[in-house]
């Protein structure tokens, strides 16, 4: 069943007459019969009695305009909401974050982007690092926030663009109450005392962090290193005082509660962007453009000192 049938035996069951039928739709008149006849075919009844003076409705046509007239009226509500759609022109831009690390990360930009751009209507995709690269070579994704060298091939490369957003260091983090929260700034001699540490694996840590994070970890018994999934069951483990973790600082994103501790004896992380080469959204280059922004500014209320609480 298809609107050009209805249209056709909605006319007749106006006009009572094919050629005044035809005429309003502006079609043959054997046309119009042969979407009636396929019409009766598909529905298996008579809609209409027709002689050589004649055209009157059967009951089953009678009963049948109701619902005819109610699937065109949604054809047109459908087709409607669809033009309206596509008169408001939304422009999408796909995010995917491995973490609310980097939603946090995304926020002030977001903010900014929607008071910019309002029909910008951003895609978050809380997804495993693992499957994000994929989604990325098959344009699922516009972006993806990553470490430099984190995870990429010779072959990758060649598609995709890394653009550095912040340099960012690395810090012990850890509830106030922990023992180390006394602390200015930390060394892994400092850092190798007694004490859980929550970890991660690669490349959910990044190779640059994990290398820091092996050296902490150091010769601790497997009692005092609780292995993680991801970066929230970290910050969980950590916000409870059950261990202390070193992570990527980020000021914009930070936990509210939490000690951030300098580690001065590593050198800061590259933080930034990756997208396919190709992608030419306007919408990706302000969000970056943004995103270096805001991730080169103190929140408001962040004491820009070695291990401030926020």
């Amino acid at each position: 069943m298809n609107t050009t049938q209805l249209e056709c035996f909605m006319a007749v069951a106006n006009y009572l007459n094919f050629s005044r039928a035809a005429e309003q739709l502006r079609i043959t008149q054997p046309a119009v019969s042969h979407q009636i006849n396929t019409l009766e075919d598909e529905l298996g009844v008579k809609l209409f009695r027709r002689t050589s003076k004649s055209v009157r409705l059967t009951e089953e046509g009678f009963q049948f305009t109701q619902y005819a007239g109610e699937i065109l009226k949604l054809s047109e509500l459908s087709k409607a909401r669809m033009k309206k759609f596509r008169a408001a022109e939304l422009t999408r831009v796909v995010i995917g974050c491995r973490n609310t690390t980097e939603l946090r990360v995304l926020r002030p930009a977001l903010e900014q982007l929607r008071q910019e751009e309002p029909n910008l209507l951003p895609v978050l995709r809380l997804i495993p690092f693992d499957a994000m690269k994929n989604l990325l070579a098959d344009g699922d994704l516009d972006m993806i926030f990553s470490f430099h060298g984190q995870g990429r091939s010779g072959g990758e490369e060649a598609k995709e663009k890394f653009r550095t957003l912040t340099h960012c260091r690395a810090v012990c983090v850890c509830s106030k109450n922990h023992p180390l929260a006394e602390h200015r700034s930390l060394t892994v001699r400092e850092l190798s005392v007694p004490g859980r540490i929550a970890v991660c694996r690669p490349p959910i840590c990044p190779p640059a962090l994990f290398d820091i994070q092996t050296r902490v970890v150091g010769s601790r018994p497997p009692e005092q290193v609780l292995f993680c999934d991801n970066q929230d069951v970290i910050g969980t483990l950590v916000e409870t005082g059950y261990a202390f973790a070193v992570m990527a600082d980020f000021p914009t994103a930070r936990r509210e509660g939490l000690r951030y501790i300098p580690l001065p004896e590593f050198a800061p992380l590259t933080f930034g962007a990756v997208y396919l080469a190709g992608n030419r959204n306007p919408a990706l280059r302000r969000l970056l453009e943004l995103l270096e922004q805001t991730l080169a500014q103190s929140p408001e209320g962040h004491k820009d000192r070695a291990g401030s609480i926020r």
